[in-house]
């Protein structure tokens, strides 16, 4: 069976996107939101399209410039961010997305070649069964991490690596994945399941490797440390 693989950071300075990046939203279409977000997506995928020529595997930085007054750990959560500009732009070359939030007055946005890396020293490692969009797939990543001890308050670098059959569409798996982790990112009150202190990512990479031996299941690697503690060969 296949092992998970992490790829790179892009390097690079990107492009300084032209229009604010948009969280996910799911109002209706015709919702202010839902307009600005197209807007938004439309725009990046003109910018980008020159740097998504290339055929092979790719990865995708989004670096979030947010106000200075803005608390960069609450809110704010970086999947929600990535997941509707990976969705504009996913085909099945896309291997790996890294998100960042930091205070900036600008944003910017890279996509290239993507290049494997040596992994984080240490992980945590599930293979899940549930489908996931049931709290039984939750519950199996919970698994993986239960007996893990909370990172300490502030800022937070995430890692996960996927194995997925070809039929999965792995981007739809991060918000459950990450709802699950509130073993190492605390809960946001002690009485709710699945509602981490998720807004403390300051720093998320996400990659997939495909198996189609694994069918439905999803074979799960998790790495967390405080931003700036968590290491690989390619960390800036």
């Amino acid at each position: 069976m296949t092992v998970p693989k992490w790829y790179r950071r892009p390097d690079g300075d990107g492009l300084v996107l032209r229009k604010a990046p948009r969280l996910a939203s799911w109002n209706k279409s015709s919702d202010p939101d839902q307009v600005r977000l197209r807007d938004y997506l439309e725009d990046t995928a003109q910018l980008l399209s020159p740097q998504l020529t290339a055929d092979g595997p790719w990865a995708l930085l989004l670096e979030v410039g947010l106000p200075s007054a803005r608390d960069l750990v609450d809110m704010a959560d970086l999947d929600n961010y990535a997941f509707p500009l990976a969705t504009r732009l996913r085909n099945e070359d896309l291997v790996a997305v890294w998100c960042t939030k930091r205070h900036a007055e600008i944003s910017r946005v890279l996509a290239a070649p993507a290049r494997e890396t040596t992994g984080p020293g240490t992980t945590y490692t599930v293979r899940t069964t549930a489908s996931a969009s049931t709290t039984a797939y939750k519950e199996q990543v919970r698994s993986a991490v239960v007996d893990a001890a909370e990172i300490p308050a502030g800022p937070v670098q995430l890692q996960l690596a996927f194995v997925v059959g070809p039929q999965r569409n792995w981007l739809t798996l991060w918000k459950p994945t990450i709802d699950a982790l509130d073993p190492l990112l605390g809960r946001t009150r002690e009485d709710r399941d699945w509602h981490p202190q998720d807004g403390r990512i300051t720093d998320l990479g996400l990659h997939v490797t495909v198996d189609a031996s694994l069918g439905h299941d999803v074979l799960l690697s998790i790495a967390a440390a405080p931003a700036g503690a968590l290491r690989t060969d390619d960390h800036r």
